[in-house]
């Protein structure tokens, strides 16, 4: 039996000089989240950082790798096997360049869509059957620009619709505890989607 019912792994890089880049928004909504509660990040047994709380009645751990980004997989799954916790109970935090700034989408599976920290997750758990919080970034870069721009900080102009992300993020966390992941997937995806796109759905 899984010693904790939902792991949330925000995905970054470790380092003052990464801390407001669009790369971090995984550490920025699980830090928010921990904020709110007063709570610490402490030492994983491992390259890590994690916090355990009980919400909603779940046991929910938070996870920090501090792998750099490209081997964070290295770091989940030693801490997945810590707490017993399967890949379908696994939420990954992570930008989403395809998405503007302040959307969030919750998604099981799929590919890792050139991401290096979901690639490494791939990888290392051997299964693409995790759960992805998938946070807009926007796209704003020339060809062979990505590189650059994923670790660049949020632009002035787009502060707010952040903040309303990060705000989204941590509600998003408190959904899935209350409740489940299939649930909280369709409310969090259909409160993203234009009031035109919602009424097909009814």
């Amino acid at each position: 039996m899984a010693l904790c019912d939902y792991l949330f792994v925000g995905l970054g890089n470790p380092g003052i000089v990464y801390a407001d880049t669009r790369h971090n928004i995984g550490w920025m909504i699980i830090e928010e989240f921990a904020k709110k509660r007063g709570l610490t990040f402490t030492a994983g047994k491992g390259n890590w950082r994690e916090i355990t709380l009980t919400y909603a009645g779940k046991r929910i751990v938070l996870m920090e790798p501090l792998t750099f980004m490209n081997l964070s997989g290295t770091a989940v799954i030693k801490l997945m096997r810590q707490n017993e916790v399967s890949a379908n109970h696994v939420i990954c935090i992570v930008d989403e360049y395809n998405f503007p700034v302040g959307r969030v989408q919750l998604k099981q599976g799929g590919s890792d869509g050139g991401h290096n920290g979901i690639a490494s997750m791939i990888k290392e758990l051997q299964t693409a059957n995790f759960w992805r919080m998938r946070c807009g970034i926007a796209k704003n870069f020339p060809p062979g620009g990505m590189a650059d721009y994923v670790l660049s900080p949020f632009s002035s102009e787009e502060k707010e619709s952040l903040e309303e992300m990060i705000q989204k993020g941590c509600n998003a966390i408190e959904q899935i505890a209350r409740s489940g992941l299939q649930r909280a997937m369709q409310n969090i995806n259909v409160e993203q989607k234009k009031p035109e796109e919602r009424e097909k759905n009814v």
